[in-house]
């Protein structure tokens, strides 16, 4: 049965890989992007079932405004797909008042934001899916990302909190976190301006090794778009949908060692009560 879907962030990576698998299997696809025109070639070949917004997330009342337009114009959305944002990379220190503004802007509170603009309507229409896009920089954390986990660990936060809000209105939602995936993320980084003292720190060995290609990027893309349209598909799918064994690993050892680190905290955990 054909489905309709919104999604976020199209002009390239994930965001448009998973539009253009939507629309070749016959789906209907809302897709909003801030680059006009990235979606041109789409549209010539999908225009009955592609409906293109301009929209940056970052903007509260467009966001509102335009994804009612986009309820309104389809008629029902079944998956909304909160994908639009992007990597911000330097050391704490290192990254200016403006970058971490725009960080927080887009990839949290502008996630937030899409999240509770398609609710209502969510609701009304009697349910619906929304796939979070994550990364595994929800659950782990690596030198010079700082904000951008900052973000990522905040919107699984917020998800898993709502998600037991609008249960009851046949709302659910997935997370989906990948790992280091073929996608144009790299290329896409906001880079803080480096200090010299940083150099010799882990913060500087990933500089180095994401200035060498060294860093080891596993993931394809193509087939993390299908796990995730798999996921939605389904009819009891995953809160957390973790994609790629680098991402496995890397967040199955995090959770090991944090979990071994509380129950060596027990006795004094307990002695706090009263």
């Amino acid at each position: 049965m054909m489905k309709t879907w919104l999604i976020t962030g199209t002009s390239s990576g994930l965001g448009r890989l998973l539009a253009e698998r939507l629309l070749q299997r016959g789906d209907r696809v809302v897709a909003t992007l801030r680059r006009e025109g990235a979606l041109d070639e789409l549209k010539t070949q999908y225009d009955d079932r592609l409906h293109v917004l301009t929209l940056d997330v970052t903007d509260n009342r467009a966001v509102h405004t335009n994804i009612a337009a986009a309820f309104e114009a389809m008629g029902r959305i079944d998956v909304v797909v909160n994908n639009a944002g992007y990597g911000l990379f330097g050391a704490a220190e290192e990254v200016t008042d403006y970058q971490i503004d725009r960080q927080i802007a887009t990839n949290l509170t502008g996630s937030i934001q899409v999240i509770r603009a398609a609710l209502p309507h969510l609701r009304r229409q009697g349910g619906g899916r929304i796939v979070q896009v994550s990364s595994e920089g929800g659950q782990i954390a690596y030198p010079n990302f700082s904000l951008y986990h900052a973000t990522k660990w905040g919107i699984e936060g917020f998800v898993e909190s709502v998600a037991k809000e609008v249960a009851p209105f046949g709302i659910d939602f997935v997370i989906v976190e990948p790992g280091p995936t073929s996608t144009q993320f790299g290329a896409g980084l906001d880079h803080a301006v480096p200090m010299p003292e940083y150099d010799d720190t882990p913060a500087g060995d990933v500089r180095r090794a994401i200035a060498s290609n060294s860093f080891a990027i596993r993931g394809d893309a193509g087939k993390t778009v299908a796990a995730m349209i798999v996921a939605a598909d389904s009819a009891y799918p995953p809160l957390r949908l973790t994609l790629g064994g680098g991402a496995y690993g890397s967040i199955s050892a995090a959770l090991a060692e944090r979990l071994r680190k509380l129950e060596a905290q027990k006795d004094i955990a307990f002695s706090a009560d009263t």
